[in-house]
């Protein structure tokens, strides 16, 4: 069966994909002032990248804020960034991608694909991405082509490595950015090791996976995509691990003091890995103060917990009750973003707040919560004083933004690898306080197990929220650490640049 409807997928048009070109020319001038030191303290400045290929979800929702952050990064000096036509429901939000590109202050210059029918027969979004992207590989060679710019590397994400293809056809370099975690890349590239025809079931399963170098992971805590090896979104992903190997490198979203033990593991791995993280998109500030910093500027210093369930984070009423109850018998003070669930659509909805929560709810909490029904600026909240705890989903860019100011969390996850990352966060890390969360009833959380792990870290004299508190203060200035210079994170982009120019002297 299709895991979209036909009228869904040809809503996504030819919008699933991005291409960035750029020329990889740093001048004498700014490579003698990068040697003499010149460069501002804390920025990395480095050659251009070549290509970079971003899939978006399959409802049209582009990710910007890691691409964003990439070009900050990598001080990309002339880069066109190239993406298919728009279909009228996702205008809005490629608008808004390319204005956020464009605010980074970068030349970059924007241009469109040719437009291709996409897969009408698949199964998942990881076949959709996978077939999708094999149809714009003539598009993509003919781009790079005819760049005016010579090209010197190609860089994927995750699901793009058909594109393997066209850099070896034009004799190029590629690389992987991968955006998750490097103890979900030690899993990747654990699977084409085990023996033909293993079958795995981890619905069915109490086993732990064993992976050499890293904790062992409960079954339950399996990414989705890979809760047993009969789906088709595992064979995939054996598929793209295969694939990474024929490349020069894989830049990850993450950093050796972050993860440590996943690093190690991957030691002796082909081909050679770069932790470059965190990388962070800030966002540009508003002209007015968002309400919901208002009202936390107004709160004692780490007193709140910020509930927040990213781009895809909502709720059924009756589990919205739960959650309502729970917070309201903590005492404790909270900020919930809550999000209506969307009719027909993958993506939650501005809520009704009256309607969704329980009657008289909003006035009884006035003075110590604050429930807001749409998306607010999340790392600016994070980075309020205010802030002490952070109910998430687990996203990896979620969790990196509440690591990079020190906040410690209480995973919730929903989706994709998520559980992998809330395991880590727990059991690795020691940022994070654990709460049981059910899979097999579609992730539902009991409000008296809500309510203990709210008082669990946000309560004053609870030892375990102390010790979690610890662990996020200390990751918190490792990562800041990383990013700077002489940083292992700032090191290890230089060492892409570094074998980028290696790899081309070979050529």
């Amino acid at each position: 069966m299709n895991y979209y409807s036909k009228k869904q997928t040809k809503e996504t048009d030819s919008i699933l994909l991005n291409y960035v070109i750029s020329s990889i020319e740093q001048t004498k001038r700014e490579r003698e002032r990068e040697r003499d030191g010149g460069a501002s303290e804390g920025t990395m400045h480095l050659p251009p990248s070549g290509v970079l290929t971003r899939s978006p979800d399959p409802h049209g929702r582009i990710h910007q804020a890691p691409l964003a952050m990439q070009l900050r990064i990598l001080h990309v000096h002339h880069l066109p960034l190239m993406h298919p036509p728009n279909h009228a429901a996702t205008s809005a939000i490629s608008t808004s991608y390319l204005q956020s590109t464009q605010a980074l202050g970068l030349p970059i210059r924007f241009h469109q694909l040719p437009s291709v029918d996409p897969p009408v027969v698949f199964d998942g979004p990881e076949e959709f991405h996978s077939l999708y992207t094999q149809l714009h590989l003539p598009h993509i060679k003919a781009a790079i082509s005819a760049s005016s710019s010579r090209v010197s590397a190609l860089v994927l994400d995750l699901f793009s490595t058909a594109a393997i293809d066209v850099a070896k056809e034009l004799n190029i370099p590629s690389y992987i950015y991968f955006s998750s975690t490097l103890t979900f890349l030690t899993m990747m590239l654990h699977l084409p090791k085990l023996p033909p025809h293993t079958e795995l079931d981890f619905w069915e399963t109490k086993q732990n996976l064993c992976i050499p170098g890293i904790a062992p992971v409960p079954a339950l805590s399996m990414p989705k995509p890979l809760m047993s090896s009969k789906l088709s979104s595992f064979r995939w992903f054996v598929h793209h691990a295969r694939r990474y190997t024929e490349t020069e490198g894989i830049i990850v979203n993450s950093n050796s003091d972050i993860e440590p033990k996943a690093l190690a593991a991957l030691a002796d791995s082909k081909p050679e890995i770069f932790p470059v993280g965190p990388i962070i998109s800030f966002g540009e500030s508003a002209s007015t103060e968002h309400g919901c910093l208002t009202w936390l500027d107004k709160q004692p210093a780490k007193s709140v917990v910020f509930l927040c369930f990213g781009s895809r984070g909502a709720f059924e009423p009756p589990l919205v009750d739960e959650m309502a109850a729970a917070l309201e018998r903590s005492g404790c003070r909270f900020l919930w973003v809550l999000r209506a669930p969307g009719q027909g659509i993958k993506f939650p909805t501005d809520a009704n707040l009256e309607e969704l929560l329980p009657e008289g709810y909003l006035e009884r909490t006035k003075e110590r919560g604050l429930v807001w029904p749409s998306r607010v600026p999340q790392t600016e909240i994070l980075a309020n004083p205010a802030v002490g705890g952070f109910m998430t989903h687990c996203g990896w860019n979620s969790i990196l933004e509440s690591l990079w100011f020190g906040v410690p969390m209480i995973p919730w996850p929903l989706y994709a690898e998520q559980r992998l990352n809330a395991f880590e966060m727990v059991s690795e890390m020691g940022v994070a306080v654990d709460m049981k969360v059910d899979r097999k009833k579609d992730n539902f959380v009991d409000g008296d197990d809500l309510e203990q792990a709210v008082r669990c870290l946000m309560e004053e004299g609870s030892e375990v929220g102390r010790r979690v508190r610890a662990n996020a203060e200390r990751i918190n200035a490792l990562c800041r650490k990383a990013v700077e210079r002489g940083g292992s994170s700032y090191l290890n982009l230089q060492h892409v640049a570094e074998t980028r120019e290696y790899v081309k002297l070979k050529q």
